[in-house]
């Protein structure tokens, strides 16, 4: 008689895959192919894995739809495009080229909007880290400076009066909307003072003059009502600077509207819980239009609207095609793969769960499964639960949308930063961002001349040279 083998006792939970979590049977498990025509697998092979793929033809029809909806009812509106949310010279270029202005927080942001040849005047400077060098060159050049703090006011009015000149500037202001959690660490508080006391020391200044107000409610807001409330606050407090008959230039109201990704924590599905564009822009203007806070008598000019809507004009426009590299079997029996791609360039993961798709057809039954990182990291998690197929190495994943904050968050940790690239005309790839390699990462260190290391072979990291000798 045959010895038997000792096989450790184990229990498999029992799945019920054919409903999801609101009683809806699933009609199968999500299958894309390929990205505006090109094949997912074409892509991932001339690239490599993972990949950021950027369509063109879905970011222009973005943005035109985001600025109908608003032109609908308002002639004068400005969308200042956030660099943070995507800066990406292609990305940016498309939507200037499309007529939107460069919303900027940082001197490496306005840097780089000059770079791209914006007009300093169509440049919005927010941000609460504006240094005097940069604020010097903004100032000589026109851009639209918002001031967010009382210092930042002071170094302003300080450079304005070495230049014997009056800066025009706005001012940013965070106040309580009733129907979303107040940001106040930006800006000037309403409620407590700071806000009017603010005006008025523009007001007082020789060297100051105040343009336009500013408000940014927060990100991914899903009440419309939110934005007109914003408005009305801003409108009322515009004709209290007005009473002078100075007339504000603009009225700001920031970005923050959602996209199509599942937000954590919110039980109905995107489709459900995400009101249409369309009701916020028709919301805020007409709070700004129709409402009693901002009256314009006969022949008066209303300040021009502007919202520096990202994550809305971006998040769809951008995929991330990763690959599986391991599967393993998390302690309670579920099912679990091992991505080349994580928290490293899908730092959004820990705030939404992002829609996956396979790239081939599925084989057997989907299962609660759980999608980690490549990263040394507990916290490296891309899905803690997600309807999959089993999945073999080699399986190439498509996660949308990705393309609001991902590339700008990405992180050279532990591995090395995916290239990115972008679809365009029929079918035509063009490479946008190069992945990184070991030169990229090194290149700005330096390695003093005692650390480094003597012998045939010895080759710094970064621009030092060979050593050879010892």
């Amino acid at each position: 008689m045959a010895k038997m083998i000792w096989q450790t006792p184990r229990m498999t939970p029992v799945a019920l895959p054919t409903l999801n979590p609101f009683g809806r049977r699933r009609t199968g498990v999500d299958v894309q192919s390929e990205i505006d025509g090109v094949p997912i697998e074409t892509l991932a092979e001339r690239y490599g894995s993972p990949l950021y793929v950027t369509s063109e033809q879905r970011l222009r029809a973005n943005i035109r739809r985001i600025r109908q909806a608003f032109t609908a009812h308002c002639p004068n509106v400005i969308h200042g495009w956030s660099y943070k949310t995507n800066y990406n010279g292609a990305v940016c270029s498309i939507l200037h080229q499309e007529g939107s202005w460069a919303e900027v927080v940082s001197r490496f942001e306005y840097e780089k909007a000059r770079a791209l040849g914006v007009p300093a005047e169509q440049i919005i400077f927010n941000g609460p880290n504006k240094p005097r060098a940069i604020l010097e060159r903004a100032i000589a050049e026109g851009a639209l400076i918002h001031v967010d703090h009382g210092d930042e006011l002071e170094l302003i009015e300080s450079i304005a009066a070495e230049r014997r000149e009056r800066v025009p500037l706005a001012l940013r202001l965070n106040f309580k909307t009733g129907y979303s959690e107040p940001w106040s660490r930006f800006g000037f508080n309403l409620e407590s003072g700071a806000a009017r006391a603010a005006i008025s020391r523009v007001k007082a200044s020789r060297h100051l003059r105040i343009d336009g107000l500013h408000c940014h409610i927060g990100t991914f807001i899903l009440d419309p009502r939110a934005y007109a409330a914003a408005v009305t606050t801003l409108c009322l407090l515009a004709r209290e600077i007005e009473s002078d008959g100075r007339r504000l230039r603009y009225i700001d109201i920031g970005g923050g509207l959602p996209s199509g990704n599942a937000l954590q924590g919110i039980y109905l599905p995107p489709e459900q819980s995400t009101p249409d564009l369309e009701e916020y822009a028709e919301a805020i203007c007409k709070a700004f239009l129709e409402g009693t806070a901002y009256r314009v008598e006969h022949g008066e000019a209303r300040p021009a609207l502007v919202f520096e809507s990202g994550r809305a004009v971006i998040d769809d426009a951008q995929s991330l095609i990763t690959s599986v590299v391991g599967r393993k079997e998390t302690a309670d029996g579920r099912p679990a793969a091992i991505l080349d791609a994580g928290l490293n360039a899908l730092f959004t993961a820990l705030w939404y769960d992002h829609p996956v798709r396979l790239a081939s057809p599925a084989r057997g039954e989907p299962r609660d499964t759980v999608l980690y990182g490549p990263l040394c990291m507990n916290i490296d998690v891309v899905r803690h639960s997600v309807q999959l197929p089993p999945l073999a190495v080699g399986d190439r994943l498509v996660i949308a949308p990705v393309g609001a904050y991902n590339s700008t968050q990405s992180m050279q940790f532990i591995e090395y930063r995916p290239a990115t690239v972008l679809i365009h005309g029929d079918r035509e790839v063009s490479l946008i961002r190069a992945a990184e390699d070991l030169a990229t990462v090194c290149g700005p260190e330096r390695l003093p001349a005692h650390l480094a290391r003597r012998g045939p072979a010895a080759v710094a990291c970064g621009p030092l040279r060979r050593v050879v000798g010892g």
